[in-house]
């Protein structure tokens, strides 16, 4: 209990700016190493946040009730039948007083919206959009066609129903997408750039951070070449420049920005925001730093603002991969821990890049 107790004393230290610079410098250090203290960090924020907001609240309030009982509505009213003209100088005389009772309603309705969950990251909320592409009325190209597991040739299949990104986390077959991109699905396929197609089973899922892990079980399926790409387990850099690779249409799209938060939608912990172009179709595709490394999976972008992307962080992956019972697995996922893209020019990332990332399909009968 001492123990919490001094690690809140901490830093509240840190947060109110009590310590020294070397105090700071190594306070930051540490939470950079450690990624549940920096949980604790930003969760302490929002509680004294809230705190001061309730202060503010009960404030404004109660001097609300005092500027209600210092008027007397009835005469107010006889008095502004009589005399219309006298609305322009009460406005003079209170509009001080009543810009204050608009601040108290738009505060007391944003902590009633955070108190309920009316912020968090779900499909019901009309600011945050999940980024999976409803493809029932898009014409299909030939390359959209699905190919028959158990037939040589390609057959023509009806268009699947809805659609995202993947990309391969290892050699042997396996990928990964947003666990909403595939919720629900009756079966799905994935595509290559070249326009093959494969069949896939969800192995495993986990919806708390939207991730899916996905095995081609196609037998026309071959290897891929050795990943080029490596993923990065601690927290990127706000700044720090970054790009994607996704679906929105039927040949993959790039685009780049760079990270603006270190949490996600709602001050998510498990996401970043990022400012980069994203639309319906990018949900799945990896958000890739400049040496080569997968920092996180797009997943979602905020309606009301231009640019603001989320994506889940690589560290969710790696657990996710780590909870997988190996035994379970026809094969082993193997974690690349080479990196082949670092000091490349972006036009060679690109190329390099595009085998392993894959239109995913979902089919619902």
């Amino acid at each position: 209990m001492k123990s919490e107790i001094d690690l809140i004393k901490k830093i509240e230290a840190y947060l109110y700016q009590e310590m020294s610079a070397d105090e700071v410098i190594a306070f930051e250090q540490e939470r950079k190493a450690n990624a549940d203290l920096d949980h604790q960090v930003i969760a302490h924020l929002d509680f004294l946040k809230t705190l001061k907001s309730f202060g503010e609240t009960k404030k404004l309030k109660t001097l609300m009730n005092e500027i209600h009982e210092e008027l007397d509505i009835t005469a107010l009213t006889s008095e502004l039948v009589k005399k219309p003209a006298l609305i322009i100088s009460l406005w003079t005389k209170h509009k001080k007083n009543l810009a204050v009772a608009a601040s108290v309603a738009i505060v007391v309705t944003m902590i009633t919206l955070l108190s309920t969950g009316q912020f968090k990251q779900d499909k019901g909320n009309p600011t945050y959009s999940a980024l999976k592409r409803d493809m029932e009325n898009i014409k299909r190209s030939q390359n959209a066609l699905i190919r028959n597991i158990n037939n040589q040739k390609q057959d023509v299949a009806s268009p699947s129903q809805f659609g995202g990104t993947g990309f391969a986390i290892s050699s042997n077959g396996y990928l990964v997408t947003n666990y909403h991109v595939v919720e629900g699905a009756d079966s799905v396929y994935v595509q290559n750039t070249k326009g093959k197609s494969f069949k896939v089973e969800t192995i495993y899922i986990d919806p708390a951070t939207d991730i899916a892990v996905l095995q081609i079980t196609d037998a026309k399926f071959e290897n891929l070449a050795p990943l080029p790409y490596t993923f990065k387990r601690k927290n990127s850099d706000l700044g720090e420049d970054v790009y994607t690779f996704g679906f929105p249409k039927d040949d993959v799209v790039y685009g780049e920005g760079y990270l603006s938060s270190a949490t996600g939608f709602g001050g998510d912990s498990i996401a970043y925001q990022v400012s980069i172009p994203v639309n319906p179709g990018n949900s799945g595709g990896p958000l890739m730093d400049t040496r080569g490394n997968v920092i996180g999976i797009v997943s979602g972008k905020q309606n009301l603002t231009d640019g603001a992307a989320f994506a889940i962080k690589s560290s969710n992956l790696l657990k996710a991969i780590e909870s997988i019972p190996q035994d379970s697995l026809k094969n082993k996922i193997s974690i690349n821990k080479k990196n082949t893209l670092a000091g490349l020019s972006r036009t060679q990332r690109i190329k390099k890049m595009q085998e392993f990332i894959f239109v995913v399909k979902v089919y619902n009968n």
